[in-house]
């Protein structure tokens, strides 16, 4: 664990710490370091709240906006879209979900997801609040602009109508889940596993780590997995994987040959693509049975083209592929609740913290995969 620290303020020369000013680590643009920056404390709007963070999440999306791969980021910002922290200021009222009053020092996390209109057609009509053009996200489509919006930082300002969720579970437990779990049970749930299902999880990060979880509490009776690193794919068989693979070691004919041997030469029920490479969505159609179900859930940054064969690998294969797109209050929920009762299943993920100062070298280890589950720790 790396020792807390603070932004050095050069005056006359000198170096001073400051401790009651709000710090901040901030991409300022594409491809560039991050830097750490004091921003003033904002003045409460009524019905909102400064949290005090514990913990904020490093993960494959803050790779990607480092990288200038997502569109519609306002840079410079404050990376963080999933911390967990204390309420430390409360202007006006806080309600959760039941209608219970939140309290200054109540551990909580909140709902990245921002501004959902809930007027338009997608909202409406669509019941898909990913796709709503109004919708905002902490730490991805708030810049630095719009103050502390991010949670590589000491403090969070939880703007008004921002949703809390109380958290019964340690910090870093809830974390070793992190903005993964959402995702990956609204992945678990888009391939509608049934009791004693065959599930295939193509990626072994986060994402897919979860997935193996849910997929087995859903009740798939085998779930199989197809990743790299090996350190990674340990992390698999110990979330409930029954098999693995590396793919360092073996070429995908090599993986079809593996997965018919582990599916009775049918292929898996339902396949989770996981992996944010685009040949892996061929893969998975590829790797799945005939009339099965794919999720693609990795493909949140554009990676470029693939290309398949619509007769062979899609249609005469009677598939049922389905995309999935970030996640929604509902699954943010539900996932705080599953830690909360089921804390043992995330308390051996391996996790590393970094200070705010170690922010660039935070996002070097996520993007070479040299750990699992890396953590801002403010």
């Amino acid at each position: 664990m790396r020792r807390r620290t603070f932004a050095p303020l050069r005056l006359c020369g000198k170096k001073f710490y400051s401790f009651n000013v709000p710090l901040v680590a901030v991409i300022p643009k594409p491809h560039a370091p991050v830097e750490v920056r004091e921003v003033a404390e904002p003045e409460l709007e009524r019905d909102s709240a400064l949290l005090e963070v514990e913990l904020s999440e490093v993960c494959g999306t803050d790779v990607h906006v480092q990288q200038g791969r997502l569109a519609g980021v306002p840079y410079p910002l404050i990376p963080g879209h999933v911390s967990v922290g204390r309420l430390q200021k409360i202007r006006g009222e806080l309600f959760d979900v039941e209608g219970k009053r939140f309290s200054e020092g109540d551990l909580v996390t909140f709902l990245d997801v921002h501004r959902t209109c809930n007027a338009c057609w997608y909202c409406l009509v669509a019941k898909a609040g990913t796709r709503c053009p109004q919708r905002k996200v902490y730490g991805i489509t708030y810049g630095l602009d719009d103050g502390l919006s991010g949670g590589w930082a000491t403090h969070v300002y939880l703007k008004p109508g921002t949703r809390c969720i109380r958290l019964d579970a340690t910090p870093e437990t809830f974390m070793a889940g992190g903005c993964a779990l959402p995702t990956s049970l609204h992945a678990v749930e888009r391939g509608d596993i049934k009791i004693g299902d065959t599930v295939l999880v193509l990626g072994s990060g986060p994402v897919g780590i979860n997935a193996i979880v849910l997929a087995l509490m859903r009740g798939a009776l085998r779930v199989l997995c197809i990743g790299a690193p090996q350190t990674r794919l340990d992390a698999a068989t110990h979330a409930g994987a029954a098999a693995s693979l590396n793919i360092e070691t073996h070429d995908e004919s090599q993986r079809l040959d593996w997965v018919l041997e582990n599916t009775a030469g049918r292929g898996a029920d339902v396949t989770i693509e996981a992996t944010g490479a685009p040949e892996a969505v061929v893969q998975a159609m590829r790797f799945t049975r005939d009339a099965g179900t794919v999720v693609v859930v990795g493909q949140y940054t554009d990676h470029g083209l693939t290309s398949f064969n619509p007769h062979l690998d899609l249609n005469k294969k009677h598939l049922d592929v389905r995309g999935c797109w970030g996640s929604e209050f509902s699954h943010f929920y539900r996932s705080a609740q599953i830690v909360s009762q089921r804390s043992e299943v995330w308390s051996g993920m391996k996790l590393d913290s970094y200070g705010l100062k170690d922010a660039n070298e935070a996002l070097a280890d996520v993007a070479h995969g040299r750990v699992l589950k890396a953590l801002i720790r403010p």
